[in-house]
C-alpha cells in the first residue's frame, strides 16, 4: 500500500486523522513537506506547523518552526550541550516560539489539510508545547489531519482520537 501524500488524499473519508510515525531520521518531516507541496499544487487550503531540521553537515543542530499557510519561520530549538534534568534531553526549546506555534494552532481557520509536525513528549507527556493542537484536532475543521508522532507515543494519540490510519516510515 502506498503512503504517499497523494494516496492519502485520494482514499480519505473526511475528516480523518492520519498519524505519521517513524524513528528519528525516517523522513517524517520530508513526508509532511511532500503533503504540503501536493496540497498547494492541488489548490487545497493547508494549515498547521512543520518543524524543519537545520543541519551542519550530517548533524541536526537546530529546528525551525514553519507556520502554514504563510511559510513564516522561526528558530524553535537548538541541540542541548547538557541534558541533566531536562524535559527534552536533546533539545532546548524557545518558549516564545512554542507559544507562537501554539497560538497559531489555536486560531487556525478551517483547512483541507492540517499538518502538525510533531506532537511529542512536550505535548503528550509533560502537558506543555502545542496544547492547542488537541482542540484543533477535536474541532475537525479539516479534511485530513496529518500528525507526526514518535512510535513510543502513538498509542497515547490513538487513545484520544479516532485515527484513520497510522503510517510508519
Amino acid at each position: 500500500m502506498s503512503h504517499s501524500p497523494q494516496s492519502i488524499w485520494q482514499t480519505r473519508q473526511p475528516p480523518e486523522i492520519v498519524l505519521v510515525t517513524g524513528e528519528s531520521g525516517a523522513g517524517k518531516t520530508t513526508w509532511c513537506h511532500a503533503m504540503r507541496t501536493f496540497a498547494e499544487r492541488e489548490s487545497l487550503r493547508v494549515g498547521g506547523l512543520i518543524s524543519y531540521g537545520v543541519f551542519e553537515g550530517a548533524e541536526k543542530v537546530a529546528i525551525e518552526l514553519c507556520v502554514l499557510p504563510s511559510g513564516e519561520r522561526r528558530q524553535l530549538a537548538v541541540r542541548r550541550a547538557y541534558t541533566v534534568g531536562a524535559a527534552t534531553p536533546r533539545w532546548a526549546f524557545d518558549e516564545a516560539v512554542l507559544a507562537w506555534g501554539d497560538s497559531h494552532l489555536a486560531t487556525l481557520s478551517a483547512c483541507d489539510v492540517l499538518i502538525v509536525d510533531e506532537l511529542g513528549p512536550l505535548e503528550l507527556v509533560h502537558g506543555q508545547g502545542w496544547q492547542s493542537a488537541f482542540s484543533t484536532l477535536a474541532a475537525r475543521c479539516y479534511q485530513v489531519a496529518c500528525v507526526v508522532v514518535r512510535p513510543s507515543l502513538v498509542e497515547r494519540l490513538i487513545a484520544r482520537f479516532v485515527v484513520a490510519r497510522v503510517i510508519e516510515l
